[in-house]
């Protein structure tokens, strides 16, 4: 009964009530019931309209059946009271997933994943290295520009839909793995002497499709959120100004995707297929390159990373620390290759959180973790290889050297 409704009963309704309670918390815990006494009623009226144990209380320590009852039943009256409040505070402690849990009907294609095609500019131009892409969701108009030793990278978004999002990266991931599986399928046929044209410079998927490489559910505003990142995808420019080679600057600018055309939609106006036009740079990167295309593998899981922070971190884990197996990098160049708009306090605290994250769900493939170094932080990326899964991270390891900037 609520503290409203018992408080407008009349006072034999009260103690009705509250002998009726008695007797029931008496059945249920294997207690002999008693007939409640006028100063036992009025301590339960009492403790009922303000909750206060010290009402129930007759001695330092009950000894009684009566007051050993009293007292049980009030511990488990506030008790019940407090569950949602203890609860609430116990989840708020916990970290946040590093993943978010597979839609119901999960079906990832059997396509290799690959994390970003190397164009063939220049041997140390690497967009793995920074994050071509904002990491929140949040629109972010203006540019993000990366001074590197060897090039300056900037991103560009269109004045009306913003730069792309990591989250809209995935639709190029799924673009580069279907013309990487049309080229592979090509040479083969190559190889066996058949005539076969090359791969189309466009492709058609179903929205369908894409989502479900993704591993997102296939909710109508996944869909409305989809055409949002197509635009957003078009509009977003890369510009590299390649440093090296004397006083002659190259410069290369390149989209994301070259084109987006909607083909056919739902009945209920969603879009269910989509032209996207491949840039000459992926293009002819990935058909017209001899030899195999240098394409790295992802994690499936990798689509399941719900921080834009978590899948930045990913993708500088698998290009630096996938060839020697593990990579260093201090909190200031990290924050210098995210393009965060944060401060270095605020993104070096989230980048904590994230990794204190990790020591409960684990992060796909690597094991993070943050060391003293030199001058500051370093966050340690070491690829988790089967017979060291039960190694925690840090034993018997000295500690790393900040990299040199």
């Amino acid at each position: 009964m609520t503290l409203e409704t018992f408080g407008v009963l009349g006072l034999h309704e009260k103690n009705a009530y509250l002998q009726d309670l008695a007797d029931t918390f008496c059945t249920l815990t294997s207690r002999p019931t008693v007939e409640l006494t006028k100063e036992a009623l009025s301590r339960l009226r009492r403790f009922y309209s303000r909750r206060s144990l010290a009402d129930l209380k007759i001695a330092p320590e009950p000894v009684t059946d009566l007051d050993i009852a009293l007292k049980a039943l009030g511990e488990a009256v506030k008790l019940n009271e407090r569950q949602p409040d203890i609860i609430g505070a116990l989840t708020a402690e916990l970290p946040t997933p590093v993943l978010r849990v597979a839609p119901e009907d999960d079906s990832q294609m059997s396509f290799f994943v690959p994390s970003i095609y190397d164009a063939p500019l220049k041997d140390d131009v690497n967009l793995m290295d920074v994050a071509p892409f904002s990491l929140g969701k949040a629109k972010r108009g203006g540019e993000i520009r990366y001074e590197l030793k060897d090039c300056i990278i900037t991103i560009d978004g269109s004045a009306s839909a913003g730069l792309a999002t990591v989250f809209d990266y995935d639709i190029f991931l799924h673009m580069v793995t279907s013309l990487a599986e049309e080229a592979r399928r090509y040479r083969l046929e190559q190889e066996k002497g058949l005539r076969t044209d090359v791969p189309a410079r466009v492709y058609r998927p179903s929205t369908s499709h894409i989502l479900k490489f993704c591993r997102r559910s296939s909710g109508g505003k996944q869909y409305k959120d989809l055409e949002a990142a197509l635009d957003r995808l078009q509009g977003t420019r890369i510009k590299i100004v390649n440093l090296t080679g004397g006083s002659r600057r190259e410069v290369i600018t390149m989209p994301l995707i070259q084109t987006f055309k909607v083909i056919s939609k739902t009945t209920t106006g969603n879009i269910d297929m989509v032209e996207i036009g491949i840039p000459d740079w992926v293009y002819n990167g990935v058909v017209r390159e001899k030899g195999n295309p240098q394409i790295l593998t992802l994690n499936p899981e990798y689509f399941l990373i719900t921080q834009g922070i978590g899948r930045f971190i990913y993708r500088l884990a698998r290009r630096a620390a996938g060839k020697s197996g593990a990579a260093r990098y201090g909190l200031k160049e990290l924050h210098k290759r995210s393009g965060s708009t944060q401060g270095l306090p605020q993104f070096s605290f989230q980048v904590r959180q994230f990794v204190a994250s990790t020591r409960m769900f684990p992060f796909p493939d690597y094991d993070l973790e943050l060391v003293p170094g030199r001058r500051e932080e370093v966050l340690v990326m070491r690829e988790r290889k089967p017979e060291e899964a039960d190694i925690p991270l840090g034993s018997g390891a000295g500690k790393p050297e900040l990299p040199l900037a």
